[in-house]
């Protein structure tokens, strides 16, 4: 029976590969002639975690309910290179388009070191694309709504209308506005995306054991989730 296996760089995904010797315990070695990098074929690997498609695999479980330890425990990789794969991801979201005829905003609640400290996410959302247009991290205060409506015009973001709900920190900062439209009968759409959020992100689910340690990674599984929302291709 003969198998016949494409060889790619793991760096460049090139596929202009010569061999290049044998390694101390006897595997074959590659060398890539366009990026110069040295590797051992995926085929012919011991640890699973060394493997090219590695991250990827890390960054699809993590945008699908799995924590940390889950992924370890299911892929046989360490924690170690789990947390690794997900400082190293460069995913931002970013919005889709310049003007919405309407955003809705809303807060919700996420825990990072224990469960006494919770941290809001504060975000504005389109319902007819799904995306989630801007986002901040802070405390459920007029500070962080404030700093979600300087995001929006950093991203020089425009809209017709601001759907909110009769929280007093959103009644202040866009009290301004023209059309502010106050209630959740107008905020059913990001009403929905929490829940949805809830079951993308494991940090997120209620009455779980699993939440961030640091604000970092905290922010690094956020950023993936929200991409693979506006892509889906995490």
């Amino acid at each position: 029976m003969k198998i016949q296996i494409t060889l790619k760089c793991p760096r460049c995904q090139g596929q202009n590969i010569k061999k290049n010797g044998y390694s101390g315990n006897r595997k074959q070695k590659y060398f890539c002639k366009d990026c110069c990098r040295n590797f051992i074929g995926d085929h012919n690997l011991t640890y699973k975690g060394c493997h090219s498609k590695a991250d990827e695999q890390v960054w699809r479980m993590t945008v699908r309910g799995c924590g940390i330890r889950d992924i370890a425990a299911i892929t046989g990789y360490s924690k170690d290179k789990v947390q690794a794969a997900l400082k190293r991801h460069e995913f931002e979201p970013f919005p889709k388009q310049k003007h919405y005829p309407t955003l809705e905003i809303d807060e919700f609640w996420t825990f990072v070191g224990n469960k006494s400290n919770k941290v809001w996410l504060v975000y504005a959302y389109h319902r007819e694309s799904g995306e989630i247009v801007a986002y901040v991290w802070g405390k459920r205060d007029l500070a962080t709504a404030r700093a979600l409506k300087r995001r929006l015009k950093e991203l020089r973001v425009t809209y017709d209308r601001i759907a909110t709900d009769d929280w007093a920190a959103f009644l202040n900062v866009f009290s301004n506005e023209e059309w502010h439209l106050v209630g959740k009968q107008h905020t059913v759409g990001i009403e929905g995306n929490n829940c949805r959020l809830r079951h993308k992100v494991r940090r997120a689910f209620r009455k779980t054991c699993c939440f961030s340690k640091s604000m970092f990674y905290h922010k690094k599984v956020f950023d993936l989730a929200f991409f693979d929302i506006h892509f889906g291709i995490v």
